[in-house]
């Protein structure tokens, strides 16, 4: 059996590590021209590290993290209004959560792959026609399975299922991020994620090693137009915010090392057509907002790689795939743009200091499981129910 993978992501990764330890013949196929440098911080918790646990790779996970201590707060006079114990969200998650670099976890599936999984950058997908795929070097593969987990801005779903306006929910918010080196600012955030608290609008800074410092940007607005210039835009958006942020924009690095994107959703109706599959991003992209976009591209890709290895076909498999981890990525969905994002982003003064008077109270004895555990929402069938 061979399949074919559209995109060197996270989902993408992770899917030809499972599809090969079934004994599936892959290729993965990505149009960048090799793996991306750029990305952000994020908590990797939840289903996602329930399916790198069952692929042994756990403890690959935790060195490819970044130590954490402490989550806090700083208003644009530098002065920390809210400070919490990082051990705290381990202790919610009974330890099951790592801190890391989009770009590490790349870096750790990428590692894990077989010698004889084919991983080609510089190319994509042109044109599918039945099990058949064209791909940009002229090359025509015939595959058993041809898998869309190429992100937010899918190829594979756009030739399948029609153009991206179709099913993209802009939440009406861009991102960035960026890496920088700068001693001095790394002395200050080394071992914390620390924020600024503001209304409609976020900088986040966390320091890696080697002086490096990682930052992240998000900010409301109304038009989902990305400019053409987005470090005169992140330095126009951030402006005034404080000496952190001051110093982390007058660093921001040229446009093509800055990540930068819509906050957006993919609302799909369906993610399978026969022997074409979506995972991920491609499929269910959560936003940024609702924080677990990786965990659930991992945990989709275990699963769809589990049922196909069981199911009398094919079609049979990622349908039943679909149908088992639809709920799931759809209820975070939910979640995210019905109670997350005013908690992620407030829009006014007062939700914002309700926001700090809420993280405040984590601090306290008794009100501190009740307060974090709304932060880290589960279903209660893990990935080895649904996958079994």
């Amino acid at each position: 059996m061979k399949a074919l993978i559209c995109g060197a992501g996270i989902a993408g990764l992770a899917l030809a590590n499972r599809l090969h330890h079934h004994g599936w013949q892959v290729l993965v196929v990505d149009h960048a021209p090799g793996p991306r440098a750029q990305g952000y911080m994020i908590d990797f918790f939840g289903p996602g590290f329930e399916a790198v646990t069952a692929m042994g790779l756990e403890t690959a996970l935790r060195k490819a993290a970044s130590p954490v201590n402490e989550f806090r707060y700083v208003d644009d006079h530098g002065t920390t209004t809210v400070q919490v114990d990082y051990d705290l969200f381990s202790k919610a998650l009974r330890g099951q959560i790592a801190s890391v670099m989009r770009p590490a976890i790349e870096g750790m599936l990428r590692e894990s792959l077989a010698d004889d999984i084919e991983l080609r950058y510089g190319t994509t997908v042109d044109q599918i026609d039945d099990d058949k795929a064209v791909l940009s070097d002229g090359t025509t593969i015939d595959a058993d399975l041809i898998v869309g987990a190429d992100g937010v801005h899918s190829r594979i779903r756009a030739l399948t299922f029609g153009p991206e306006k179709d099913y993209l929910r802009y939440l009406g918010m861009h991102t960035a991020a960026y890496v920088f080196t700068d001693p001095g600012m790394h002395e200050q955030v080394r071992g914390q994620f620390v924020l600024t608290e503001t209304v409609n609008r976020q900088m986040g800074f966390y320091g890696l090693g080697d002086d490096r410092v990682a930052v992240f940007t998000v900010h409301r607005t109304a038009d989902p137009v990305l400019p053409a210039d987005p470090r005169e835009a992140l330095r126009q958006e951030f402006a005034d915010m404080g000496d952190l942020a001051e110093r982390a924009l007058s660093q921001c690095p040229p446009p093509d090392q800055v990540y930068y994107d819509q906050v957006a959703q993919i609302d799909l109706p369906q993610w399978c057509d026969g022997r074409v599959a979506l995972v991920g991003d491609a499929a269910y992209a959560v936003s940024l907002v609702a924080g677990q976009g990786a965990s659930l591209g991992v945990a989709g890709a275990y699963i769809l790689a589990q049922r196909l290895h069981v199911a009398p076909s094919v079609v049979e498999g990622i349908a039943d795939y679909e149908a088992r981890w639809r709920p799931v990525a759809t209820g975070v969905q939910s979640a995210a743009r019905n109670r997350v994002t005013e908690w992620f982003l407030p829009t006014s003064k007062t939700k914002l200091v309700l926001r700090r008077w809420g993280f405040r109270a984590m601090n306290l004895p008794g009100l501190n499981r009740v307060m974090v555990g709304p932060l880290f929402p589960k279903d209660h069938r893990t990935v080895a129910e649904l996958s079994a």
